[in-house]
């Protein structure tokens, strides 16, 4: 009797003890082992890293800053059971390639139109979070007629108010910081200009964890990736140009904004009404900006349950 006590005891120790590898191993962000990868020539002057995995109706997932592809992980396990999911990394994020230019959000459109293309698809759901958003909505504008419905989550939108408002609070002093000094700066210390942005946008001190942080400051210390990363805040200017002129024919496809609610809150429907006619709001409790690291149980269900409600597409 003691001695089943005894490995009953040890049992339950290393269930444990596995039960916690097993979250912590899960915390490094990545994306199932069902999607294949492959690099998309875009004639837009980059070569862009995609993954794919599903069948079904194709959704694009478009991740923001501070993260790449991997970011969408949880979403990606959920919609694969239904979709044909297309992950791509941003240019200059990840294993995307660095060019020297082309960071405005209208040329990035174009990056993602060669990879919905080349993966042989026309019409596609899109749905983007932080700078992600940014060239989500240029490719909505750009390609009216090719986006089903559009998800956009956590972040503004240059130039389209309440932007004007929105710069001036100090946490985004990171907008305008660019350039070869700026890259100095950081050099050797992306951890911890990183980790800034983490914290200031995160309604819980431990999301991003510990080992996801390590992968994306990997991934961002690589070379030029800082370089690259700064260019995408550098083109803000050309972006509110651009998106001002987008703005003058409003979007009609279904729109979900999504807002944590430590974070952009019921403000992305306030953006996104003024670039489009048939916006539903949601805010995702407790979240700060990382809705993927901070409630992606809820998020992900609000997106899946949005992608397939039919009363979406009623205005």
């Amino acid at each position: 009797m003691r001695r089943h006590a005894r490995i009953t005891g040890a049992t339950l120790l290393a269930i444990a003890l596995a039960a916690v590898s097993a979250k912590v191993v899960a915390a490094q962000p990545v994306l199932p082992s069902t999607f294949k990868s492959q690099t998309v020539h875009s004639p837009a002057g980059a070569d862009i890293f995609v993954r794919s995995a599903g069948t079904g109706p194709a959704v694009v997932l478009i991740h923001g800053y501070a993260e790449t592809s991997d970011s969408w992980a949880p979403l990606a396990a959920e919609l694969e059971k239904t979709y044909t999911v297309i992950v791509p990394d941003l240019r200059g994020i990840g294993s995307s390639s660095r060019p020297a230019g082309g960071y405005d959000k209208k040329t990035q459109a174009a990056d993602i139109r060669a990879v919905v293309t080349t993966l042989g698809f026309d019409r596609t759901f899109v749905v983007s979070h932080d700078i992600g958003i940014m060239v989500a909505y240029a490719y909505a504008a750009l390609y009216p007629d090719k986006v089903e419905r559009l998800v956009v989550m956590d972040a503004p939108l240059p130039g389209i108010a309440p932007w004007d408002d929105l710069v001036k609070d100090h946490r985004l002093w990171h907008f305008s910081f660019w350039g070869t000094d700026e890259e100095r700066l950081v050099q050797g210390r992306e951890r911890i200009y990183l980790d800034r942005i983490w914290n200031d946008f995160s309604a819980t001190p431990t999301q991003p964890d510990e080992l996801t942080r390590k992968f994306y400051a990997a991934q961002y210390a690589k070379p030029g990736a800082m370089r690259a990363g700064f260019a995408h805040f550098k083109a803000f200017s050309q972006d509110a140009e651009d998106n001002k002129t987008f703005a003058r024919t409003k979007l009609t496809m279904p729109v979900l904004a999504v807002g944590g609610e430590k974070s952009f809150g019921a403000t992305q429907a306030v953006v996104m009404r003024n670039v489009a006619v048939n916006v539903r709001e949601a805010v995702v409790p407790n979240s700060g900006h990382w809705l993927m690291e901070e409630s992606p149980a809820y998020t992900v269900a609000l997106i899946r349950d949005y992608l397939k409600d039919p009363s979406a597409a009623a205005h």
